[in-house]
Protein backbone atom coordinates (compact mmCIF):
# COMPACT_ATOMS: atom_id res chain seq x y z
CA UNK A 1 0.00 0.00 0.00
CA UNK A 2 2.87 2.46 0.79
CA UNK A 3 4.52 1.55 -2.38
CA UNK A 4 1.15 2.19 -4.62
CA UNK A 5 1.29 5.69 -2.71
CA UNK A 6 5.00 6.54 -3.61
CA UNK A 7 3.58 5.59 -7.02
CA UNK A 8 0.53 7.75 -7.27
CA UNK A 9 1.99 10.66 -5.56
CA UNK A 10 4.89 10.51 -8.67
CA UNK A 11 2.10 10.32 -10.92
CA UNK A 12 0.94 13.44 -9.51
CA UNK A 13 3.62 15.59 -9.74
CA UNK A 14 4.44 14.65 -13.07
CA UNK A 15 0.73 15.99 -14.26
CA UNK A 16 1.12 19.28 -12.07
CA UNK A 17 1.14 20.92 -15.09
CA UNK A 18 -0.71 19.29 -17.45
CA UNK A 19 -3.54 19.17 -15.35
CA UNK A 20 -3.19 23.18 -13.86
CA UNK A 21 -4.03 22.22 -10.69
CA UNK A 22 -4.86 25.26 -8.16
CA UNK A 23 -2.07 26.72 -6.37
CA UNK A 24 -2.93 25.24 -3.15
CA UNK A 25 -2.26 21.73 -4.55
CA UNK A 26 0.52 22.86 -6.40
CA UNK A 27 2.16 23.99 -2.98
CA UNK A 28 1.13 21.10 -1.28
CA UNK A 29 2.93 18.34 -3.86
CA UNK A 30 5.40 20.28 -5.97
CA UNK A 31 9.18 19.37 -5.33
CA UNK A 32 7.82 16.56 -2.71
CA UNK A 33 9.72 13.01 -3.81
CA UNK A 34 8.94 10.57 -0.85
CA UNK A 35 9.87 7.25 -2.09
CA UNK A 36 13.20 8.66 -3.44
CA UNK A 37 13.59 9.83 0.46
CA UNK A 38 12.51 6.34 1.86
CA UNK A 39 8.65 7.30 2.53
CA UNK A 40 9.79 11.03 4.18
CA UNK A 41 6.93 12.82 3.59
CA UNK A 42 9.45 16.08 3.10
CA UNK A 43 12.52 16.35 1.37
CA UNK A 44 15.74 15.97 3.77
CA UNK A 45 18.06 18.11 4.26
CA UNK A 46 21.33 17.23 2.54
CA UNK A 47 24.35 19.19 3.80
CA UNK A 48 27.47 18.23 1.41
CA UNK A 49 30.04 19.80 -1.04
CA UNK A 50 31.53 16.66 -2.38
CA UNK A 51 29.61 14.20 -4.25
CA UNK A 52 30.49 11.01 -5.31
CA UNK A 53 30.81 9.22 -9.05
CA UNK A 54 29.72 5.69 -9.45
CA UNK A 55 33.13 5.69 -12.04
CA UNK A 56 35.38 7.60 -13.73
CA UNK A 57 33.18 7.93 -16.98
CA UNK A 58 30.38 9.38 -15.37
CA UNK A 59 33.01 11.92 -13.56
CA UNK A 60 34.55 12.60 -17.03
CA UNK A 61 30.84 13.35 -18.55
CA UNK A 62 29.24 14.99 -15.24
CA UNK A 63 26.05 12.96 -16.43
CA UNK A 64 25.11 11.90 -12.77
CA UNK A 65 22.06 13.82 -11.38
CA UNK A 66 24.10 16.09 -8.87
CA UNK A 67 27.91 17.25 -9.25
CA UNK A 68 28.89 19.60 -6.71
CA UNK A 69 26.87 20.67 -3.45
CA UNK A 70 26.95 24.43 -4.63
CA UNK A 71 24.94 23.17 -7.48
CA UNK A 72 22.51 21.95 -6.45
CA UNK A 73 20.94 18.74 -3.90
CA UNK A 74 17.55 17.12 -3.51
CA UNK A 75 17.25 19.71 -0.82
CA UNK A 76 17.42 22.89 -3.14
CA UNK A 77 15.20 21.09 -6.14
CA UNK A 78 12.39 20.47 -3.64
CA UNK A 79 11.93 23.47 -3.22
CA UNK A 80 13.20 25.35 -6.66
CA UNK A 81 10.59 22.73 -7.86
CA UNK A 82 7.89 24.29 -6.03
CA UNK A 83 8.55 27.50 -6.90
CA UNK A 84 8.75 27.13 -10.56
CA UNK A 85 5.37 25.14 -10.64
CA UNK A 86 3.78 27.73 -8.87
CA UNK A 87 4.96 30.67 -11.04
CA UNK A 88 4.52 28.38 -14.03
CA UNK A 89 8.50 29.71 -15.11
CA UNK A 90 10.74 26.73 -16.86
CA UNK A 91 13.43 26.86 -14.09
CA UNK A 92 13.86 28.55 -10.96
CA UNK A 93 17.44 28.83 -8.63
CA UNK A 94 17.71 29.47 -5.03
CA UNK A 95 20.21 31.95 -3.64
CA UNK A 96 21.36 33.27 -0.27
CA UNK A 97 19.12 36.64 0.03
CA UNK A 98 16.44 38.70 -1.76
CA UNK A 99 19.45 40.90 -3.33
CA UNK A 100 21.56 38.10 -4.08
CA UNK A 101 18.25 37.43 -6.30
CA UNK A 102 18.63 40.47 -7.71
CA UNK A 103 22.64 40.57 -8.68
CA UNK A 104 21.92 37.12 -9.93
CA UNK A 105 18.90 38.18 -12.42
CA UNK A 106 20.91 41.44 -13.61
CA UNK A 107 24.30 39.94 -14.05
CA UNK A 108 22.65 37.21 -16.22
CA UNK A 109 21.44 39.60 -18.78
CA UNK A 110 23.60 42.56 -18.82
CA UNK A 111 27.07 43.18 -20.14
CA UNK A 112 29.82 46.10 -20.75
CA UNK A 113 28.41 48.94 -22.62
CA UNK A 114 24.42 47.93 -21.96
CA UNK A 115 21.75 50.27 -20.26
CA UNK A 116 18.98 49.07 -18.01
CA UNK A 117 15.64 50.94 -17.12
CA UNK A 118 14.26 50.76 -14.14
CA UNK A 119 11.06 52.24 -12.26
CA UNK A 120 11.77 54.57 -9.90
CA UNK A 121 10.00 53.16 -6.84
CA UNK A 122 12.03 49.40 -6.90
CA UNK A 123 13.73 48.34 -3.83
CA UNK A 124 16.62 50.62 -2.38
CA UNK A 125 18.98 48.00 -2.86
CA UNK A 126 18.21 47.39 -5.94
CA UNK A 127 19.41 50.88 -6.87
CA UNK A 128 22.50 50.22 -4.81
CA UNK A 129 23.41 47.62 -7.13
CA UNK A 130 22.73 49.11 -10.58
CA UNK A 131 24.32 52.32 -9.23
CA UNK A 132 27.04 51.72 -7.17
CA UNK A 133 28.33 48.21 -8.35
CA UNK A 134 26.91 48.15 -12.01
CA UNK A 135 28.37 51.19 -13.07
CA UNK A 136 31.71 50.21 -12.43
CA UNK A 137 31.40 47.31 -15.03
CA UNK A 138 30.35 49.80 -17.72
CA UNK A 139 26.57 49.37 -17.52
CA UNK A 140 24.81 52.52 -17.79
CA UNK A 141 21.00 52.94 -16.22
CA UNK A 142 18.39 55.47 -16.09
CA UNK A 143 14.76 55.35 -14.37
CA UNK A 144 11.39 56.28 -14.93
CA UNK A 145 8.43 57.55 -12.99
CA UNK A 146 6.28 54.53 -11.64
CA UNK A 147 3.26 56.85 -12.26
CA UNK A 148 4.03 57.75 -15.87
CA UNK A 149 4.86 54.51 -18.37
CA UNK A 150 2.87 55.54 -21.18
CA UNK A 151 5.95 56.98 -22.51
CA UNK A 152 8.13 54.31 -21.65
CA UNK A 153 9.48 53.89 -25.06
CA UNK A 154 11.16 57.19 -25.19
CA UNK A 155 13.88 56.19 -22.51
CA UNK A 156 14.77 53.51 -24.21
CA UNK A 157 18.33 53.46 -25.72
CA UNK A 158 19.75 51.73 -28.55
CA UNK A 159 21.63 49.77 -25.40
CA UNK A 160 18.83 49.01 -23.30
CA UNK A 161 19.23 45.43 -22.32
CA UNK A 162 16.59 44.97 -20.39
CA UNK A 163 13.83 47.00 -18.27
CA UNK A 164 13.57 46.27 -13.98
CA UNK A 165 10.37 46.83 -12.22
CA UNK A 166 8.79 46.11 -9.21
CA UNK A 167 4.87 46.35 -9.04
CA UNK A 168 3.74 47.56 -6.64
CA UNK A 169 6.41 48.69 -5.01
CA UNK A 170 7.16 47.69 -1.21
CA UNK A 171 7.05 51.81 0.16
CA UNK A 172 4.67 53.33 -2.27
CA UNK A 173 3.07 50.68 -3.73
CA UNK A 174 2.42 52.03 -7.11
CA UNK A 175 1.02 49.36 -9.55
CA UNK A 176 2.59 49.03 -13.35
CA UNK A 177 0.51 48.27 -16.10
CA UNK A 178 3.11 45.10 -16.84
CA UNK A 179 1.38 44.15 -20.12
CA UNK A 180 2.16 47.42 -21.90
CA UNK A 181 5.14 47.75 -20.61
CA UNK A 182 6.14 44.32 -21.56
CA UNK A 183 4.38 44.85 -25.39
CA UNK A 184 6.76 47.87 -25.75
CA UNK A 185 9.99 45.47 -24.50
CA UNK A 186 9.17 42.67 -27.15
CA UNK A 187 8.81 45.50 -29.61
CA UNK A 188 11.96 46.60 -28.61
CA UNK A 189 13.85 43.19 -27.95
CA UNK A 190 14.11 44.59 -24.69
CA UNK A 191 14.25 41.94 -21.58
CA UNK A 192 12.01 42.53 -18.43
CA UNK A 193 12.72 41.58 -14.91
CA UNK A 194 10.04 42.20 -12.07
CA UNK A 195 10.32 41.75 -8.10
CA UNK A 196 7.55 40.13 -7.13
CA UNK A 197 8.07 39.36 -3.85
CA UNK A 198 4.58 41.27 -2.66
CA UNK A 199 2.74 39.45 -4.57
CA UNK A 200 4.36 35.85 -4.53
CA UNK A 201 3.62 33.33 -7.28
CA UNK A 202 -0.03 32.90 -5.49
CA UNK A 203 -1.02 35.86 -6.11
CA UNK A 204 -0.04 37.12 -9.72
CA UNK A 205 1.66 35.39 -12.82
CA UNK A 206 4.42 37.13 -14.42
CA UNK A 207 4.83 35.06 -17.43
CA UNK A 208 1.45 35.25 -18.24
CA UNK A 209 1.81 39.29 -18.75
CA UNK A 210 4.85 38.85 -20.87
CA UNK A 211 7.92 39.02 -18.01
CA UNK A 212 10.88 37.34 -18.55
CA UNK A 213 12.50 36.60 -15.18
CA UNK A 214 10.86 37.26 -11.77
CA UNK A 215 12.69 37.84 -8.41
CA UNK A 216 11.92 37.12 -5.08
CA UNK A 217 13.01 37.49 -1.26
CA UNK A 218 12.47 34.68 -0.66
CA UNK A 219 13.27 35.71 3.20
CA UNK A 220 10.03 37.33 3.25
CA UNK A 221 6.28 35.05 2.35
CA UNK A 222 8.24 32.15 1.06
CA UNK A 223 9.78 31.43 4.40
CA UNK A 224 7.37 32.89 6.24
CA UNK A 225 9.04 32.69 9.95
CA UNK A 226 11.26 35.46 10.06
CA UNK A 227 13.97 32.79 10.88
CA UNK A 228 15.95 32.34 7.34
CA UNK A 229 17.46 33.97 4.15
CA UNK A 230 16.97 33.24 0.66
CA UNK A 231 16.15 34.30 -2.38
CA UNK A 232 15.08 32.74 -5.51
CA UNK A 233 15.12 33.49 -9.53
CA UNK A 234 12.51 32.25 -12.05
CA UNK A 235 12.76 32.75 -15.75
CA UNK A 236 11.31 31.17 -19.04
CA UNK A 237 13.03 30.27 -22.21
CA UNK A 238 16.25 32.18 -23.22
CA UNK A 239 16.34 33.82 -20.13
CA UNK A 240 16.15 30.81 -18.25
CA UNK A 241 19.19 29.51 -19.94
CA UNK A 242 20.90 32.64 -19.29
CA UNK A 243 20.18 32.52 -15.46
CA UNK A 244 21.31 29.14 -14.94
CA UNK A 245 24.72 29.69 -16.67
CA UNK A 246 24.83 32.55 -14.65
CA UNK A 247 24.13 31.03 -11.48
CA UNK A 248 27.08 28.17 -12.47
CA UNK A 249 29.74 30.41 -13.02
CA UNK A 250 28.97 32.57 -9.65
CA UNK A 251 27.26 29.91 -7.70
CA UNK A 252 24.84 32.62 -5.46
CA UNK A 253 23.21 29.24 -3.69
CA UNK A 254 21.58 29.41 -0.12
CA UNK A 255 22.82 27.26 2.46
CA UNK A 256 21.06 23.59 2.84
CA UNK A 257 19.49 24.52 6.20
CA UNK A 258 17.41 27.54 5.19
CA UNK A 259 16.46 26.26 1.66
CA UNK A 260 14.56 23.47 4.11
CA UNK A 261 12.98 26.64 6.06
CA UNK A 262 11.94 27.61 3.27
CA UNK A 263 10.78 24.37 1.56
CA UNK A 264 9.31 24.16 4.89
CA UNK A 265 7.67 27.78 4.97
CA UNK A 266 6.18 27.42 1.29
CA UNK A 267 3.70 24.90 2.42
CA UNK A 268 1.59 26.83 4.38
CA UNK A 269 2.14 30.02 2.56
CA UNK A 270 -1.24 30.32 0.67
CA UNK A 271 -3.25 29.46 4.42
CA UNK A 272 -0.75 32.74 5.70
CA UNK A 273 -1.44 34.70 3.09
CA UNK A 274 -4.83 34.42 2.34
CA UNK A 275 -5.72 34.99 6.37
CA UNK A 276 -3.22 37.93 6.35
CA UNK A 277 -4.61 39.63 3.56
CA UNK A 278 -8.44 39.87 4.75
CA UNK A 279 -6.38 41.18 8.57
CA UNK A 280 -4.71 44.10 5.42
CA UNK A 281 -7.64 44.72 4.19
CA UNK A 282 -9.81 45.41 7.39
CA UNK A 283 -6.73 47.41 9.20
CA UNK A 284 -5.52 49.52 6.09
CA UNK A 285 -10.06 50.47 5.81
CA UNK A 286 -9.69 51.63 9.46
CA UNK A 287 -6.64 53.78 8.74
CA UNK A 288 -8.16 55.36 6.03
CA UNK A 289 -11.25 55.94 8.04
CA UNK A 290 -9.27 57.73 10.55
CA UNK A 291 -9.44 61.21 10.42
CA UNK A 292 -5.48 61.27 11.62
CA UNK A 293 -4.68 59.61 8.55
CA UNK A 294 -4.14 61.51 5.69
CA UNK A 295 -3.77 58.87 3.07
CA UNK A 296 -3.51 55.11 3.28
CA UNK A 297 -0.97 54.00 0.16
CA UNK A 298 -2.57 50.08 -0.76
CA UNK A 299 -3.85 49.13 -4.02
CA UNK A 300 -6.40 46.27 -3.06
CA UNK A 301 -8.42 49.33 -1.08
CA UNK A 302 -11.14 50.44 -3.95
CA UNK A 303 -10.01 53.88 -3.40
CA UNK A 304 -5.73 53.28 -3.83
CA UNK A 305 -4.81 54.95 -7.59
CA UNK A 306 -3.74 51.03 -8.54
CA UNK A 307 -7.05 49.29 -7.27
CA UNK A 308 -8.17 49.38 -11.43
CA UNK A 309 -4.93 47.74 -12.23
CA UNK A 310 -4.27 45.38 -9.39
CA UNK A 311 -7.62 44.20 -9.37
CA UNK A 312 -7.26 43.76 -13.96
CA UNK A 313 -3.66 41.78 -12.90
CA UNK A 314 -3.26 40.37 -9.17
CA UNK A 315 -5.39 37.73 -7.14
CA UNK A 316 -4.12 39.31 -3.83
CA UNK A 317 -1.46 40.70 -2.34
CA UNK A 318 0.81 40.80 0.71
CA UNK A 319 -0.02 42.07 4.15
CA UNK A 320 1.88 45.34 3.79
CA UNK A 321 1.10 49.07 3.37
CA UNK A 322 1.77 52.37 3.61
CA UNK A 323 -0.37 55.43 5.40
CA UNK A 324 0.54 59.15 5.91
CA UNK A 325 -0.42 60.98 9.20
CA UNK A 326 -1.36 64.35 9.17
CA UNK A 327 0.83 65.06 12.08
CA UNK A 328 3.92 66.15 10.24
CA UNK A 329 6.13 66.34 14.07
CA UNK A 330 8.78 63.58 13.91
CA UNK A 331 8.48 63.31 17.54
CA UNK A 332 5.12 62.54 17.54
CA UNK A 333 4.78 59.84 14.47
CA UNK A 334 7.74 58.22 17.18
CA UNK A 335 6.12 58.26 19.58
CA UNK A 336 2.94 56.46 17.66
CA UNK A 337 5.28 53.59 16.67
CA UNK A 338 7.48 53.05 19.84
CA UNK A 339 3.86 53.30 22.24
CA UNK A 340 2.64 50.29 19.89
CA UNK A 341 2.75 47.24 21.70
CA UNK A 342 2.00 44.06 19.06
CA UNK A 343 3.98 45.97 16.14
CA UNK A 344 7.88 45.12 16.11
CA UNK A 345 9.85 47.95 14.60
CA UNK A 346 11.98 46.22 11.60
CA UNK A 347 12.94 46.86 8.12
CA UNK A 348 11.33 42.99 6.52
CA UNK A 349 8.46 41.58 6.08
CA UNK A 350 7.11 38.17 5.52
CA UNK A 351 7.08 36.57 8.89
CA UNK A 352 3.86 35.63 11.26
CA UNK A 353 4.60 38.63 13.42
CA UNK A 354 3.06 42.51 13.00
CA UNK A 355 5.98 44.92 12.03
CA UNK A 356 6.04 48.71 11.58
CA UNK A 357 8.90 51.27 10.52
CA UNK A 358 9.29 54.88 9.34
CA UNK A 359 10.04 55.49 5.85
CA UNK A 360 11.43 58.24 3.61
CA UNK A 361 11.23 57.35 0.18
CA UNK A 362 14.13 58.48 -2.23
CA UNK A 363 13.06 59.41 -5.70
CA UNK A 364 14.54 60.74 -8.86
CA UNK A 365 11.94 61.17 -10.74
CA UNK A 366 8.65 61.32 -8.24
CA UNK A 367 8.64 64.37 -6.49
CA UNK A 368 5.82 64.09 -4.33
CA UNK A 369 6.48 62.18 -1.46
CA UNK A 370 9.21 64.98 0.07
CA UNK A 371 5.84 66.70 1.33
CA UNK A 372 5.45 63.86 3.70
CA UNK A 373 8.79 63.89 5.42
CA UNK A 374 8.15 62.43 8.90
CA UNK A 375 4.70 61.25 8.59
CA UNK A 376 5.03 58.00 5.85
CA UNK A 377 4.68 54.84 8.22
CA UNK A 378 5.09 51.68 6.87
CA UNK A 379 3.02 48.37 8.15
CA UNK A 380 2.86 44.71 7.97
CA UNK A 381 0.13 42.78 9.47
CA UNK A 382 1.03 39.32 10.02
CA UNK A 383 -0.87 36.41 12.12
CA UNK A 384 -2.11 38.03 15.05
CA UNK A 385 -6.04 38.71 15.84
CA UNK A 386 -7.15 41.64 13.92
CA UNK A 387 -9.31 42.99 16.96
CA UNK A 388 -6.13 43.04 19.04
CA UNK A 389 -3.91 45.05 15.91
CA UNK A 390 -6.58 47.49 15.42
CA UNK A 391 -7.25 48.17 19.36
CA UNK A 392 -3.19 48.21 19.45
CA UNK A 393 -3.39 51.59 16.63
CA UNK A 394 -6.19 52.75 17.99
CA UNK A 395 -4.53 53.49 21.48
CA UNK A 396 -1.02 54.71 19.78
CA UNK A 397 -3.09 57.21 17.36
CA UNK A 398 -4.45 59.02 20.27
CA UNK A 399 -0.95 60.18 20.71
CA UNK A 400 -0.84 61.84 17.38
CA UNK A 401 -1.17 65.78 17.48
CA UNK A 402 -3.80 66.09 14.75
Amino acid sequence: MLCSNFVLLSSVIKLMKKNKYKDATIITHSGRKPDDHFGFVNTPVYRGSTILSKNVKEFKDKSGKYQYGSLGTPSSDSLENNIKDLEQADGCKLTSSGRSAILLALMSVLEKNDHILLSDNVYHPTKIIVNNFLSKMGISSSYFSPENTMDIETFLQSNTKAIFLESPGSLTFEVLDIPSITKIAKKNKVLTIIDNTWATPLYFKPYNHGIDISVHAATKYIVGHSDAMLGAVTAIGKSWELVKNTYDMLRLNAGTDDVYLGDRGIKTMKVRMDHQLQSAIEIASYLSNNNKIEKVLYPPLEHDDGHSLWKRDFTGGASLFTFITKDKINTSVENFIDNLELFGIGASWGGYESLIMPIQPSRSKTNKWGKYENSMIRMYIGLEDTSDLIKDIELSLNLLSV
